[in-house]
């Protein structure tokens, strides 16, 4: 099972060829069995026949004169030679046939030996029963090798046409399906724009006209959460900017609820700005050849800000890489402010090439308590936290938008506990 296709594409033109190979067998063998060997058969009983007429003689025991054979040949282009005249003749070169050789010694009464020269053209060599040591030499002119060449040159033929015809009916048929993949994987990560021409079989056109209607929906159900969570975000911002300003209003012996207050509204509003930017990235960006080392050196000299000693080891190879800049900035920025939030050590960044030459990577290395390796996974999903090992702040949305914006560049994203300690967020973005 391991050769069967598992495509539709190859199966059908697996299924053809097999069915046409079967064909070309079973039509060869037919060929072989009511046309050739009957007509070889036929050509045997001839030549039984005028050997037969060449050693009459034989049989009456007198010696062939040279002056009646030179005339029979001079009629029939037939000749008999003894041992070593034949071998000089070409005999050393033939094939024996058994099977030819069998019929002919039923013809003729005895054990006979049939050999075929094949020249152009073809010679027939006879030892009959009646004269051991003599062999009859038959060129069949009407008979060549040719004929047997073109049959198996005309079967081969049929078959590779009828293969190549195969392929292209399979290739008209699947192109429809090859178009709903791609179509799939644009709608997989929010391209809606793709609708595709109801083309094909009617199978095709009904799952194609049911593909369109999905990504309608899908399309107009995005819309609406958009609408909703940028609704909601606006919305709040008014009320915290009035407990804003309400709390700058508060009398200086109040300065430690004020300072809980203001920390608590700069905590909303950041949430808000995930909750913005986590929409944001909702479809495909048109990539531009960008300094990927750039880009990354500007991240980690902006978080500086925080006071933590943050190092930076660039690959110099990443200097056009196809990436949104922007949406770039704002993935190294949540990796190191997650890495600052949940670590205390140094922090390391870098950007590498992985081992398969495929990808750019950048790798945020800390020295935090690392992330059950059960939630590995798990902790990608919009406001999933590992709260267990790496407390419980922040909206839960850092990690996921970081997994659109790569996953909206043909990337991955990965999460490793590291062996010393801490943890390694890596992510891969194609060349």
């Amino acid at each position: 099972m391991g050769m069967f296709p598992r495509s539709a594409f190859g199966q059908t033109v697996f299924l053809v060829a097999a069915l046409l190979l079967i064909n070309q067998i079973v039509s060869y063998i037919t060929v072989s069995f009511y046309v050739v060997k009957p007509t070889i058969e036929q050509v045997n009983l001839i030549l039984s026949k005028q050997v037969k007429t060449v050693f009459i003689e034989w049989e009456e025991g007198v010696e062939v004169s040279k002056e009646a054979s030179d005339k029979f040949f001079e009629i029939t282009g037939i000749e008999v030679m003894t041992q070593r005249q034949a071998m000089s003749e070409g005999l050393a070169e033939t094939r024996e046939y058994s099977m030819l050789s069998r019929s002919m010694s039923k013809e003729l009464n005895g054990s006979a030996r049939v050999r075929i020269s094949q020249t152009d053209p073809l010679v027939y060599w006879v030892e009959a029963p009646q004269a051991p040591g003599y062999w009859v030499r038959v060129p069949l002119t009407g008979l060549q090798e040719n004929n047997l060449k073109f049959l198996t040159f005309y079967l081969s033929s049929i078959g590779f046409l009828s293969v190549l015809g195969g392929w292209l009916f399979a290739r008209h048929l699947n192109r429809p399906l090859k178009a709903l993949q791609q179509a799939a994987v644009k709608v997989g990560v929010g391209d809606f724009s793709t609708k595709l021409e109801e083309q094909g079989s009617t199978e095709v056109i009904e799952v194609t006209r049911a593909f369109n209607q999905m990504s309608r929906g899908i399309a107009a159900l995005e819309n609406d959460r958009r609408l909703l969570m940028a609704g909601v975000s606006h919305d709040l911002r008014t009320p915290l900017t009035r407990i804003r300003l309400a709390t700058e209003m508060m009398s200086d012996d109040e300065d430690y609820l004020r300072e809980g207050i203001i920390h608590d509204i700069e905590d909303m509003n950041a949430i808000i700005d995930q909750f913005i930017e986590y929409l944001r990235h909702h479809k495909r960006e048109e990539l531009e050849l960008e300094d990927l080392n750039a880009i990354v050196s500007e991240v980690v000299e902006a978080e500086q800000k925080h006071h933590r000693t943050i190092t930076f080891k660039e690959n110099p190879s990443l200097s056009e890489v196809p990436v949104s800049m922007v949406a770039i900035k704002r993935v190294v920025t949540n990796m190191i402010e997650n890495a600052i939030r949940y670590s205390d050590g140094d922090i390391e960044v870098e950007t590498r090439v992985s081992s398969n030459k495929k990808f750019a990577m950048v790798v945020v290395n800390d020295h935090g308590p690392g992330i059950p390796e059960s939630e590995l996974e798990t902790v990608f999903e919009p406001f999933k936290q590992g709260d267990a090992a790496r407390g419980s702040e922040g909206s839960g949305l850092g990690l996921a938008i970081i997994k659109r914006i790569v996953d909206m560049h043909g990337g991955r994203v990965q999460l490793l506990n590291r062996p010393e300690g801490g943890l390694s967020a890596q992510i891969y973005l194609p060349f």
